[in-house]
């Protein structure tokens, strides 16, 4: 008789028999045979005997979690989507508060304080966005623009969504799948539009190949995966209107700080990151997705997600907060919602609120001066490294590519030595596209300090040399 887990009640012989008895198989082994051998784990992991004691437990969980190395031990120019900005210490202590940290659902009077919280946050997206209608996030960026492409489709009637190349890996596998397969009712396909290498932004001529009458939307993000902004933004959305597509727009909260917001250009559908809006990074990121749009009907019936507004009560006075649209998101209608979303990140929409809150209009204007100033000064520094450059240094936001080509040392061989000096470099780009061998991305933030540049400068200046 195997011994029970202390952590897995079914484990126990008898829980276990029982469930083996119901099911109608006498070994558990019966029910994986339809699992394909290459499917399944590797026979030679050993699993460890059950941890009995909850301080080693959580020692073991802390120094896994932890690992060799993080953006708090090292030096970081890390980015790709998951980026190291200051949170502040208010925003830790409100949402660890218990009535907000454990409200998911309850009774009206329990949940009018997270309503107004989620109102608040959908109110102070859509004055950064300058958009009106904004639904409560979903679970990443990659999934706000494929929610946002199937709007379109369902807008249009169409099946054909643009894309740029380049677009960051993550987000483009996860607007694959909600693309979905040919196979199925409802698919979409996709279109690639190139970038332009001498500016690292869509090519106009590109765009204009790729668009027609079956195209629903075009997409393109400012700044885009490579850190650059988009110059031609407004000539991107009026292609795509020309042709009676939808234009959206995927942006850096942060940048709006400086930037015009997209819909100030026409853009349709704004989507984006939360993570920049006090959210820390949590074993890779923590995440979540906005979508917004102008306040008309016609948007207001696509949008999978939970919306909440406020409105006065038959008292004097008085206003509540109630969920508009539910019957056409998942919760209402499940498989016969708009989409399939979840509130896994819905905590995180609380932190954006207290985050906005923070800082206002002027503090947003400031971080973002700040954080363009700090990325590049710091890729004007890079630069200067013998064999070493810094592609459309003139138009980034907070990440840029740096080419280590001319060195002769692949981008691997340079992390591993910047790694040993106490720092991690930046996403190695080598086999992500055309011309990106030897290149990386990197980024800089408010919180990185001009000590962490020199430092970056003089470990690369000794590993070039050496």
């Amino acid at each position: 008789m195997s011994p029970s887990h202390p952590y897995m009640a079914n484990s126990a012989e008898g829980s276990r028999n029982a469930l083996l008895e119901a099911v109608g198989v006498s070994d558990p082994d019966e029910l994986f045979r339809q699992i394909p051998a290459d499917h399944r784990s590797d026979d030679a992991i050993v699993p460890s005997a059950g941890i009995r004691s909850e301080f080693e437990l959580r020692r073991m969980l802390e120094d896994r979690l932890r690992g060799v190395a993080s953006t708090d031990s090292h030096v970081s120019f890390l980015g790709g989507g998951y980026w190291k900005h200051h949170i502040p210490a208010l925003c830790d202590e409100i949402a660890a508060r218990p009535e907000i940290s454990t409200s998911v659902w309850g009774t009206p009077s329990s949940d009018h304080g997270r309503n107004q919280a989620w109102f608040e946050f959908t109110s102070q997206v859509g004055a950064l966005v300058d958009l009106e209608f904004v639904g409560l996030p979903v679970y990443s960026w990659g999934c706000a623009a494929g929610h946002a492409l199937r709007m379109a489709a369902r807008l249009t009637g169409r099946s054909v969504v643009v894309i740029p190349a380049g677009l960051d890996r993550e987000r483009r596998l996860v607007i694959e799948t909600y693309c979905g397969y040919r196979e199925l009712d409802g698919s979409l396909s996709i279109r690639e539009v190139a970038l332009d290498p001498a500016t690292g932004t869509v090519s106009l001529a590109a765009l204009a190949d790729v668009l027609d009458d079956a195209v629903a939307a075009v997409y393109v993000e400012t700044p885009n995966s490579w850190g650059v902004i988009e110059a031609d933004i407004a000539r991107i959305i009026d292609a795509a209107h020309a042709v009676g597509a939808e234009a959206i727009v995927g942006v850096d909260p942060i940048s709006l700080g400086v930037m015009a917001s997209p819909a100030s250009f026409g853009a349709d559908i704004v989507v984006g990151s939360l993570q920049p809006l006090g959210i820390p990074l949590n074993a890779g990121g923590g995440v979540g997705g906005f979508i917004a749009s102008r306040d008309e009907e016609r948007y207001a019936r696509q949008f999978p997600t939970l919306q909440v507004s406020i409105a006065p009560t038959i008292r004097e006075g008085e206003r509540a907060f109630g969920m508009t649209l539910f019957g056409q998101s998942s919760y209402g209608a499940r498989e016969l919602g708009n989409d399939w979303t979840g509130n896994s990140v819905y905590l995180w929409a609380v932190r954006a609120a207290i985050y906005l809150a923070l800082l206002g209009p002027q503090g947003m204007r400031e971080l973002a001066t700040t954080v363009v100033g700090n990325a590049r000064r710091a890729a004007a520094l890079i630069a200067e490294v013998p064999g070493v450059s810094v592609r459309y240094a003139d138009g980034i936001f907070k990440e840029f590519i740096v080419d280590f080509s001319n060195t002769g040392l692949s981008v691997a061989r340079i992390n591993a030595a910047l790694f040993a000096r106490g720092i991690l470099g930046g996403h190695d780009l080598s086999g992500t596209g055309e011309g990106l061998e030897g290149c990386a991305l990197y980024c800089v933030t408010e919180v990185t300090s001009e000590s962490d540049v020199r430092r970056l400068i003089t470990a690369l200046e000794e590993v070039v040399a050496s």
